[in-house]
């Protein structure tokens, strides 16, 4: 009992190292077999690596030489290494005293310090790439920047399209105040724009002149924060840099047009599915004479099924977006028109709003009055039919193909002798000759009686 206090594992081992008895007095060892370590050797109750350990520990014991601690790795049945740190004495009747500490919470420590060790040089790694892709962005950039610390108003970094529009050499820059850059007589416009942005923490613009140049420039200003210091992120242009924001927006209007004159559907709704603008193919689809007949009423009133309109808003709340989801147009006075359906959620416009695009697909497959013009000629084309035709007549339509599909097969492995076709698909010739009529084969004359 004493023995087992005095370590957390204590084991009795004869001459021929065969544990005779164990004791232990560590809590955290409770669910451990060591009783099944009686009467084993006891290099054969620790790891390969670990053999040459145990017989030099017992070596030296049998001497009477005071042994030094040694590791030894015990195997276990989760597939984790139980580390014990061993010594041991010889005992008056020759035997042998093992006394062993565990180390399971030292090497989980050192584990978990490894782990900590190895996520700091992964997120290292991170900021290390992340910083190298910000000075390549930084240096390469066509816009003049500069960044300027906020309290000291010194310049902290300037790009080389910067140097280049103010006409000066970037290292010679750094450190700089940025009064001495900036004309004096456009010192109260920076002034001012640098206090509005520091106080407001909005972005603005204004116009200086380049201290030594008779050159006007537009300034931009917005701020940020790098750890416990702010800085300035000085954009630096041309007035007549600035004309692209009209090209800008005479491109957004030409694509406006566009968009309203394409022969595919197109429809703007808010949240709630209720129609904010539509364009002439959508009003056509849905048989309406005016976009004032469309606008505020729920699209659900045109498109598809309820069922139809619950799966797309699903997939827009989830995934953002829906890609050529088949469905209907069902027109004012009861036509209904097949179309593929894409969708997006603009959610981070300051008016959010959902966009459906719709394009007709008669052309690939005529479904008026629920009937297809032409069979399917495959599982691909049968799935497409899938909410454009009832399950009565998908069925019956599965049906044709697979049975057009066998009489294909028996033909070409007959040689096309319809005699032998007919008996391989155990039918007679004269109902084999009618399918091949109705499935358009050829134009062949019934068989003789």
């Amino acid at each position: 009992m004493a023995i087992g206090m005095a370590a957390d594992i204590a084991l009795i081992v004869d001459q021929d190292g065969v544990i005779c008895d164990i004791a232990f007095s560590n809590s955290d060892l409770d669910g451990r077999t060591f009783d099944q370590w009686i009467g084993r050797a006891w290099r054969e109750t620790v790891t390969v690596e670990s053999r040459e350990k145990v017989a030099e520990l017992l070596a030296e014991a049998s001497t009477g030489a005071a042994t030094r601690w040694r590791q030894v790795n015990h195997p276990s049945p989760t597939g984790i290494d139980m580390p014990v740190r061993y010594t041991a004495l010889r005992m008056n009747d020759e035997r042998i005293l093992v006394l062993g500490r565990d180390l399971s919470a030292m090497a989980d420590l050192q584990q978990r310090l490894i782990d900590a060790q190895a996520t700091m040089e992964r997120e290292y790694a991170k900021l290390r790439h992340a910083e190298t892709r910000y000075r390549l962005l930084f240096q390469v950039a066509s816009e003049a920047v500069i960044i300027v610390h906020v309290a000291s108003r010194k310049i902290v970094e300037v790009n080389p399209a910067a140097a280049r529009l103010l006409n000066q050499d970037a290292k010679s820059l750094g450190g700089r105040a940025l009064k001495d850059v900036i004309a004096d007589e456009s010192h109260e416009e920076m002034n001012g724009l640098l206090a509005s942005v520091g106080a407001t923490g909005r972005a603005g613009e204004t116009a200086v002149k380049v201290a030594g140049q008779d050159t006007a420039l537009d300034m931009g200003a917005s701020i940020f924060r790098q750890g416990n210091d702010a800085h300035f992120l000085l954009r630096f242009g041309r007035p007549d840099s600035m004309a692209p924001a009209e090209t800008e927006n005479s491109v957004r209007a030409s694509m406006l047009r566009a968009i309203s004159e394409i022969p595919d559907g197109f429809v703007v709704t808010d949240l709630d599915q209720r129609i904010m603008a539509a364009n002439s193919a959508f009003l056509d689809l849905a048989q309406l004479a005016t976009e004032e007949q469309a606008i505020g009423e729920p699209l659900s009133r045109w498109l598809g099924r309820s069922v139809d309109v619950n799966v797309i808003s699903a997939n827009l709340r989830k995934q953002g977006s829906v890609r050529q989801f088949a469905t209907v147009i069902n027109g004012e006075f009861g036509a209904r028109e097949p179309i593929e359906l894409s969708a997006v959620s603009v959610s981070g416009a300051e008016d959010p709003c959902l966009g459906f695009a719709m394009r007709p697909v008669r052309r690939r497959i005529d479904v008026i009055g629920g009937e297809p013009a032409a069979l399917p000629r495959d599982a691909s084309q049968l799935t497409a039919l899938v909410g454009r035709v009832t399950l009565k007549d998908l069925v019956r339509e599965t049906t044709d193909v697979i049975e057009r599909l066998c009489i294909e097969t028996a033909l070409k492995l007959t040689g096309d002798n319809r005699a032998s076709a007919a008996e391989m698909l155990g039918m007679s010739r004269q109902s084999l000759y009618s399918k091949l009529r109705r499935y358009g084969f050829s134009d062949l004359d019934s068989p003789e009686d």
